[in-house]
């Protein structure tokens, strides 16, 4: 989820379409309403885990053989956790590109998101399929030449984009047999968003005013309110997908472009929410898409006022935390734990999948950020910058759920 802490836009300086920031804002002067998230003071690593352990809850049911679970509006929880997930993405990542080089901003991209996914490949096809396989054979006889072979796996998905969720026929004597991780999909989609904002994020306009990032955001809705007219002529599954999630990073981006000018303040805080919530149950179908930039206002806003533990607000495993508990849900109804009750089967997913997350955030994702950094340090500036504090724990907002043919659910994607 993003590492990004948010602060104060008041320094950031509008760009040239293809240089960094050439000229110092005086600090201090804040927003003209509300004032600018702290960096050191909210609690954005907690909600992402928040919204983690909403996807971990919503895929439960799925994985259990116990229904779908809670809905809103047609959408699981999962679904709405996505729609968080990738608004407050869109403001980050999008103060993160406005504050560097097109290089820069995709090289911290790439490894913020990229190492973690690669190993949650390996430890799936070197620990959970061999366990799972083991489980269901009784033996490990034949594990790497049985289709989808473990090489095949992790090579067809090296992309991001997952073609294959199975391994050697596992998992197989489960409710939901075939995915050991049906999480992973929502990756290569915003990744994708990833690159719209590289493109867009480096016009000048762009940078200096709201309007092509407002102007933008509406299309996105627009295409997504018409996407049965749409999709005929493209019959295109990733296309659908892409533009169900597109409105709610945009949302958050243009959050992000008025910022200058629109700090976060309470009584804006609850109209978004209000706003949004208004949105959502007033208009059908893309009603959420709608409400993409009061989402993330709100979670912002939010994110300002809860205290948040330090070790989390030090920590975030909320990426991690989702891209491991699948796998980890998996490997447990394996061994029948869904059997024990849902609130069990919650609890020991949650437990197994921390383990994991930790591990995940200590041993790849905050080495290979540090790593990043330190490149960037050493390496000599001709134009003195100013990067606000948002941009410097540079990350990834992981969305987390599982599409269907008809959008995101918490079913998986295959």
């Amino acid at each position: 989820m993003e590492e990004i802490s948010a602060t104060s836009q008041s320094t950031r300086k509008p760009l040239a379409a293809s240089a960094a920031p050439s000229r110092v804002e005086p600090q201090g002067s804040g927003p003209r309403w509300g004032k600018a998230l702290d960096s050191r003071n909210n609690s954005m690593n907690m909600i992402r885990l928040g919204l983690a352990a909403m996807v971990l809850f919503a895929h439960s049911f799925y994985l259990a053989g116990a229904g779908e679970g809670p809905h809103l509006r047609g959408e699981n929880l999962g679904g709405w956790a996505v729609a968080g997930f990738f608004a407050l993405s869109g403001y980050l990542i999008t103060g993160s590109r406005f504050t560097n080089g097109l290089g820069e901003y995709l090289v911290h991209r790439v490894a913020r998101i990229y190492p973690a996914f690669l190993a949650c490949l390996a430890v799936t096809v070197l620990v959970f399929a061999p366990l799972g396989f083991l489980r269901q054979n009784g033996t490990l006889t034949g594990y790497w030449s049985t289709e989808t072979t473990p090489l095949r796996f992790v090579f067809s998905n090296l992309f991001l984009e997952m073609k294959n969720y199975d391994v050697a026929l596992t998992p197989a004597t489960v409710p939901f047999a075939g995915s050991w991780n049906g999480s992973l999909w929502s990756l290569y989609y915003e990744f994708l968003c990833y690159l719209i904002i590289a493109a867009i994020g480096g016009l000048a306009w762009v940078r200096r005013s709201p309007l092509p990032l407002a102007l933008a955001f509406g299309a996105s809705v627009a295409v997504y309110a018409n996407l049965p007219a749409v999709m005929p002529l493209l019959q295109d599954t990733d296309f659908s997908l892409l533009a169900k999630l597109v409105p709610f990073f945009l949302g958050g981006a243009l959050v992000q472009s008025i910022s200058k000018w629109v700090g976060l303040h309470w009584a804006t805080g609850i109209g978004s929410i209000a706003a949004a919530a208004l949105c959502i149950f007033a208009i059908p179908v893309w009603g959420g898409q709608l409400a993409g930039p009061f989402i993330a206002y709100g979670l912002l806003w939010v994110s300002s006022v809860l205290p948040s533990p330090k070790l989390i607000h030090i920590h975030d495993v909320s990426y991690g935390f989702y891209i491991y508990a699948w796998p980890v849900q998996q490997l447990l109804a394996l061994y029948g734990v869904h059997n024990r009750g849902m609130a069990i089967y919650i609890l020991a997913s949650g437990a197994g999948t921390l383990v994991l997350a930790t591990l995940s955030w200590l041993l790849v994702e905050r080495p290979v950020m540090r790593a990043v950094r330190r490149r960037k340090a050493s390496v000599p500036s001709a134009v003195p910058a100013v990067v606000p504090p948002e941009a410097a724990n540079d990350g990834v907002s992981v969305s987390a759920d599982s599409p269907s043919e008809a959008g995101i659910t918490t079913a998986g994607r295959h």
